[in-house]
């Protein structure tokens, strides 16, 4: 069995971003020559998310206003976390969209459901972060 992993970097203009990595998580897997097996994306950071769904904006919005209304940024002293921060939000936020995805390898290809794409979701942007991608099988 072989693997292959890369990084993907990060650094959104804005707080919350959800960012459509299908095509750059593509190129990995290519660039990996791995036919047959499982690719894992991976947020590593505890304020950012990997999640699968519809590359939709009207979903994507539904997404902010759903988030904002289970974990509110404001007021941030709602929260213990915020001793000196501000983005006790982001980690909830972070923990309802998941950590990762793993997806079937398919003749070099993402296995995808009608409809799916991978996304990386940003709820305390404005700096650098990265997502693994590690490829693993044949």
């Amino acid at each position: 069995m072989k693997s292959h992993t890369e990084y993907l970097w990060f650094h959104t203009k804005t707080k919350y971003a959800f960012v459509n990595i299908s095509r750059q998580v593509e190129e990995i897997i290519e660039k990996s020559g791995i036919k047959e097996g499982l690719c894992l994306v991976n947020a590593m950071h505890i304020t950012a998310s990997v999640f699968i769904n519809d590359d939709e904006s009207g979903l994507h919005r539904d997404f902010d206003k759903w988030l904002e209304g289970l974990a509110p940024h404001e007021p941030v002293s709602q929260y213990r976390h915020n001793n000196g921060e501000d983005n006790a939000d982001a980690h909830l936020k972070r923990t309802i969209m998941g950590r990762e995805v793993v997806v079937a390898v398919t003749e070099g290809r993402l296995d995808f459901g009608p409809w799916e794409q991978i996304f990386y979701g940003e709820f305390d942007g404005q700096r650098k972060k990265r997502v693994l991608v590690k490829i693993i099988g044949e």
